[in-house]
């Protein structure tokens, strides 16, 4: 969750489309996990992730998270009527394009790595690939 926003509420902001333009290369870590989807994911997916790959990597490698989830997401309570304004933000989610860079690790050979990467994309919403840097 982003410490301080301009807007609590945002809005939706029309469909994603196209491939994604930044955060298509390897700048920390020797292996990267790309997105081969388009979609949103949770902030609580993104912390599941982390958690499954630094809990197999141990005290192994380093962990670069490269995406953030800055966008709210608002719900209106359950048995709400219509109308009375916009609900109240819930959580947060990034979006995200096909050839996005999601997590980087170094320090680590390459099938730890490949493993590692393995259980941090079942904890995700969208569909991701292995890539290195050679």
């Amino acid at each position: 969750m982003p410490k301080k926003l301009k807007h609590r509420k945002s809005q939706r902001g029309g469909k994603l489309r196209g491939n994604a333009t930044r955060g298509t290369e390897l700048s920390f870590g020797e292996f990267g996990m790309k997105t081969l989807d388009m979609g949103l994911i949770n902030s609580r997916e993104i912390e599941a992730a982390r958690r499954a790959m630094t809990r197999y990597v141990q005290k192994g490698g380093k962990i670069w998270i490269r995406l953030f989830p800055d966008m709210p997401v608002t719900r209106k309570g359950a048995e709400v009527p219509m109308g009375k304004g916009k609900g109240s933000p819930e959580f947060f989610i990034a979006r995200v394009k096909p050839g996005k860079i999601l997590f980087e690790i170094d320090g680590i050979d390459k099938a730890t790595a490949k493993k590692a990467f393995r259980l941090g994309s079942d904890k995700l919403s969208v569909r991701t690939k292995f890539i290195c840097k050679d």
